[in-house]
């Protein structure tokens, strides 16, 4: 065969429908060329899978570990160029293996009380009939979450500083950012990248200070920014300043996203399905009056409506690998400089995986646990989230507070849908909800 499966070269549509309409998009390019299929983007030439076995050879096979990061220089420019995201090979391991250990075992269960006392402090300020936008409370909930974990901060101002920081940072990195480096212009000092950079730099300007508040103590301390501190590679060295900073800018931005995302999502779909609502609660209540999160966390049903949700709205619709080098795949001779993408959004959505697809039906993942090549939200392989076991503990105890203490109505008139955030995926009108009150215990 050749060097490119069939495909469209229709670059600016291509990186448009991809950018702003992805699940659409690639399911419609897929049943048009078959599978795999290629595109002419911005960023380059790609070629896209959404078959389980295909996924499988582009996670594991050896040499795809010579490869480069889908717009890299796109995204360096907004996350900094030593985050963990942008490093291959040996760089990429070494790192990884040094920010592991926080996000697994008794490090990241020991985060639990955190997360429940976040969840608390973000909900209580609504008061009984008050409207408000779950993604905002969601978001309130993983920053302040996170900036915990990565600090060790309980000072009130700090938290709030950091979290006005990060989320101005977030606000203004538009999409049209990673998808188009020629748009990170700011003529004259004006326009949106000019806002990215300035509100980047007022937070870069707060993390070196954080760094430098805790350098001198860090050896006693317990937080993800100590531990980078006191940390040494194989070869004695230490991280830098500024790869601590653009670490820590990944963490902070990348690690409360995806769970904000997830739990806004949660409270549309589960207001959305009466008779889902209604088990999980009864669920919830089961635990008794005052459960330990980890007991939280191992509630089976409330495991499966947060996987759901993973497999129905996943927050990053793709997984790439860019080719350092020729590739033979899926029958064609790749070249180098190709990226080869698993599409997430599609292979989530395949009948002959996840029967009735579009049907919100938890139940699924008590039936089957679906393959590591099937089921995607945290992409796979040696470059899966670092931060994915986490977030799905986090997600847990954080909807289960919610439905456990306070009783919601939604006040969206029909189905939200998806929009572009950033690089990310959401819901486009944040899902529009009630607070009706404290929920009386059962």
């Amino acid at each position: 065969m050749g060097t490119l499966p069939p495909g469209s070269r229709a670059t600016l549509r291509n990186t448009y429908h991809s950018a702003l309409h992805p699940f659409e998009f690639m399911a419609k390019m897929r049943a048009r060329y078959g599978d795999p299929y290629s595109l002419s983007t911005l960023n380059g030439q790609v070629v896209v899978t959404a078959e389980p076995e295909h996924i499988r050879e582009l996670f594991t096979y050896r040499q795809v570990e010579n490869f480069d990061v889908f717009a890299s220089s796109s995204v360096a420019a907004i996350i900094g160029r030593h985050s963990l995201l942008l490093l291959t090979g040996e760089a990429h391991r070494r790192e990884r293996k040094l920010l592991n250990p926080p996000f697994h075992g008794e490090r990241m269960r020991a985060y639990g009380e955190a997360i429940i006392a976040a969840t608390r402090h973000a909900m209580s300020a609504l008061r009984p009939g008050e409207g408000f936008r779950a993604i905002e409370r969601t978001q309130a909930i993983s920053l302040e979450v996170i900036i915990r974990a990565v600090f060790g901060v309980d000072d009130r101002a700090l938290i709030d500083a950091h979290m006005r920081a990060t989320a101005a940072t977030f606000d203004a990195a538009k999409p049209v950012f990673f998808f188009a480096k020629a748009t990170q212009v700011a003529p004259f000092g004006l326009g949106p990248w000019a806002t990215y950079k300035a509100r980047f730099e007022a937070a870069d300007r707060l993390l070196q200070d954080q760094i430098d508040r805790v350098r001198d103590t860090a050896e006693s301390r317990a937080d993800i920014l100590s531990m980078m501190l006191c940390a040494r590679y194989e070869d004695g060295s230490r991280m830098s300043d500024a790869e601590i900073r653009d670490e820590l800018r990944t963490l902070l931005l990348a690690g409360h996203e995806t769970t904000a995302i997830t739990l806004a999502w949660a409270l549309d779909a589960v207001h959305r399905h009466p008779e889902v609502e209604a088990r999980l609660l009864d669920e919830l209540d089961a635990l008794g009056p005052d459960p330990a999160p980890e007991d939280i966390a191992k509630a089976p049903y409330l495991g499966a409506v947060i996987d759901e949700l993973l497999r129905m709205y996943p927050p990053a619709e793709i997984v790439s690998r860019k080719l350092g080098e020729p590739w033979h795949f899926a029958g064609y001779d790749l070249p180098a400089g190709i990226t080869v993408m698993a599409a997430v959004a599609t292979v989530h959505y395949r009948p002959d995986l996840y029967p009735e697809p579009e049907r919100f039906r938890p139940e699924r993942f008590l039936e089957r646990k679906p393959g590591p090549f099937e089921y995607l939200p945290f992409g796979g392989g040696q470059r899966r989230c670092i931060g994915a076991a986490f977030a799905h503990y986090e997600a847990r105890l954080a909807l289960a507070t919610m439905l456990r203490e306070w009783t919601f109505e939604l006040r969206e008139p029909g189905p939200v849908a998806i929009t572009r955030r950033n690089v990310t995926l959401g819901p486009k009108t944040g899902v529009r909800m009630g607070m009706v009150g404290p929920r009386s215990a059962r």
